[in-house]
């Protein structure tokens, strides 16, 4: 895949269905409530050092998850009107951007819009001022808006995705990402894309970020210092399980399944924090390391009191919901049922022996 092709299918499954980001991306969520102190933390300092007249704040890689995009926002006005009331300061006006690729479903968001600011209101009571909420398509490995203009930025398990395929890694065959079986090559190449990626996020951020403004960044991640590890690899060495079981049974052209691999790369916390440095136009005030179960919450209650045994169907829905888009344009819509029947399967025999999680490394930045 060129550049040009992951922009043009790199989305998370639109619509409302079962299979649908939006009804699937509970962990997604989970990751959210626990980085929510981390977020409001860093946008209560900016507010009491700068107390800007209007307040502009960017969620890049918004998707199409209203009820998690648009809680992030009300979570982050919230924690500014009570700061506000506190140091007894005028009507705070609000200027929200939400980001994303050009394909991805706006409309699930828009159509949430008057709700949500409806809610807003009610929510805040007397003396809130006005929030006007905008889309901005576009990658945000380029500029997206003007110099100087932004005081807070979020971003919440997008910047692990890359701009492109790293060049260079035909010989990772039978593999669709950082394997146990790749070779040396395949993993120095999906990191310098990385670093490439996350170099020119920085830099066209530091460009429309007022000086003293802040980001907030969540990147699925790993704590382990070697690139590969099962804690960051793991969903899709299962799924590129099944992928090749459909080769040998005749479903997949080999070839296909070879010249297949996801433009995705978690990084450590080092890792990170030496691309801030070495870009040098932010302060990197914390960086906080966190997991989230496979399972989701209702699950693992469920488990601890024995109601039921986990079906791992709600896990395979939230990565058929990320990886379906992808899929269908590299093999065509006619595998993806039986793909994700037999993903399906394979997950739970996983999980049915092992506790999975993802790794969340989430980073505080102030514009210097």
């Amino acid at each position: 895949m060129a550049m040009i092709q992951v922009e043009q299918v790199l989305r998370m499954k639109e619509g409302t269905d079962e299979t649908s980001y939006v009804k699937t991306s509970y962990i997604q969520k989970q990751v959210l409530l626990l980085t929510k102190s981390i977020k409001e933390k860093a946008i209560k300092e900016l507010y009491c050092k700068e107390r800007p007249e209007i307040l502009c704040i960017a969620d890049l890689g918004c998707s199409s998850a209203e009820s998690n995009t648009l809680s992030v926002v009300s979570e982050l006005i919230e924690t500014v009107e009570n700061a506000r009331r506190e140091l007894e300061n005028r009507k705070q006006e609000y200027q929200v951007y939400l980001n994303d690729l050009p394909r991805n479903d706006f409309n699930t968001i828009f159509r949430s819009l008057t709700k949500f600011t409806n809610q807003l209101k009610l929510r805040m009571g007397n003396g809130f001022g006005h929030c006007f909420v905008n889309g901005v398509p576009g990658s945000f490995y380029g500029r997206l808006f003007p110099s100087k203009h932004l005081h807070f930025v979020h971003s919440s398990y997008s910047l692990m995705w890359l701009s492109q395929v790293p060049q260079g890694i035909e010989d990772n065959k039978r593999n669709i990402y950082i394997a146990r079986t790749s070779p040396p090559n395949v993993l120095r190449a999906y990191y310098e894309q990385f670093e490439n990626d996350f170099f020119n996020f920085l830099k066209c951020r530091s460009e429309e970020v007022v000086f003293g403004g802040m980001m907030v960044l969540t990147i699925l991640g790993r704590k382990s210092t070697q690139q590969y590890s099962k804690e960051s690899s793991y969903e899709w060495e299962l799924l590129a399980t099944a992928l090749n079981d459909m080769v040998l049974e005749g479903y997949i052209d080999e070839e296909k399944l070879n010249t297949f691999n996801i433009p995705q790369y978690t990084p450590s916390a080092e890792e990170i924090g030496f691309i801030v440095e070495k870009e040098g136009s932010f302060t990197l005030n914390e960086a906080d390391i966190s997991e989230v179960s496979w399972e989701s919450k209702e699950h693992e209650y469920c488990k601890i009191n024995s109601y039921k045994a986990f079906d791992p169907y709600d896990f395979v829905k939230c990565m058929r919901s990320v990886a379906e888009p992808l899929l269908i344009s590299h093999f065509s819509e006619a595998i993806i049922e039986e793909l994700f029947k037999r993903y399906r399967e394979i997950v739970q025999a996983s999980m049915a022996n092992d506790t999975n999680v993802f790794i969340n490394v989430t980073v505080s930045l102030t514009r210097r």
